[in-house]
């Protein structure tokens, strides 16, 4: 049987006036990326009033918006040769040091070259672990641009009991930051519940209603006056969670393009150009580490700890930053 594709319908509001249809989209369809509605438009699948539009046409308040996306193909995780970091494994779990640019499952966009297909050829018993077919052994994930440790459940049992940990917060895990400007404090607990963006559907952030609670524990371990590297406890894991709290705050993770706002963060905090820019240059993702990970072994009960060491580009960066001292 044919699956007949949905039919979206919008409405401009009077706060998007002359925003790009595209943009408009973006923002209204969470789960479509922009290349996906840029090719729907070439086929006619974005109407305005009823008329097809291109992507830069300019909307105004009260204009119907309708949409019919493209349905694909369902996805599926496959076995790839892909090289890993694994510093830990037995027959119950595994530890990888995932690097930057990686995502870590399947997902729209990003449909294999996954840290999962990986997983899957060398783990040839890990896809009937977990619920999820795109997700298998996966207890918990890290953004494609963040780095460091993520476990890896191999068997039914280690999936639900390491699941167990993350929900009774008894998994520690601790990244390392370099944030934008100068906290009050040294050390300090950042609250607020983290749902989706009310206008942004792709980003998160902290929301009076409909979100979930979100603590976060920060600590300066070193000071560089315009930028402050920070170790950085997760009693929860909400999506983004870090870098939303630390953004909520004013004080977003160098380098984060979503919720980053570079340019308004080195105008606020004092840079002088030259550092600014020497930043920039040296920054090309979110520079936040999964440094430590702490896990209590789901056979032998054992208090396990993994570290992981800084990666090459934010070594490069703390070596600019301690040069200028």
């Amino acid at each position: 049987m044919t699956k007949t594709p949905e039919i979206r319908e919008f409405v401009v509001a009077e706060n998007q006036d002359n925003l790009r249809l595209d943009n408009f989209l973006v923002q209204a369809c969470g789960d479509v990326t922009r290349s996906r509605i840029h090719t729907d438009m070439e086929s006619a699948q974005v109407l305005v009033d009823g008329k097809p539009r291109p992507k830069g046409f300019r909307l105004k308040p009260g204009q119907a918006v309708q949409y019919q996306p493209t349905i694909l193909a369902e996805m599926s995780a496959e076995p790839q040769d892909i090289p890993l970091d694994i510093i830990y494994q037995d027959e119950h779990i595994a530890v990888v040091n995932k690097p930057v640019g990686m995502v870590v499952h399947p997902a729209v966009g990003h449909p294999d070259g996954t840290l999962v297909n990986g997983l899957l050829h060398h783990f040839r018993d890990l896809k009937e672990v977990g619920e999820d077919p795109l997700r298998p052994g996966i207890v918990h994930r890290l953004d494609r641009d963040t780095s460091g440790l993520l476990a890896v459940a191999l068997t039914a049992e280690a999936h639900r009991h390491m699941a167990d940990q993350l929900h009774e917060h008894s998994m520690g895990r601790t990244y390392i930051a370099l944030n934008w400007g100068r906290w009050p404090e040294d050390k300090g607990t950042l609250t607020g519940d983290i749902g989706r963006h009310p206008r942004f559907r792709q980003k998160m952030a902290v929301v009076e209603s409909g979100g979930r609670s979100a603590t976060t524990h920060f600590e300066v371990v070193e000071d560089f006056g315009f930028v402050q590297l920070c170790r950085v406890e997760l009693e929860t894991g909400r999506t983004h969670q870090i870098r939303v709290h630390f953004a909520f705050k004013g004080h977003p993770i160098v380098g984060d393009s979503m919720y980053g706002e570079d340019k308004r963060a080195r105008g606020i905090h004092n840079l002088d150009r030259r550092q600014a820019d020497q930043m920039v240059r040296d920054t090309r993702r979110q520079l936040l580490h999964a440094a430590e990970l702490r896990l209590i072994h789901p056979a032998t009960g054992e208090e396990m700890t993994f570290t992981a060491p800084l990666p090459a580009d934010m070594e490069h960066v703390l070596r600019g930053l301690r040069a200028e001292d």
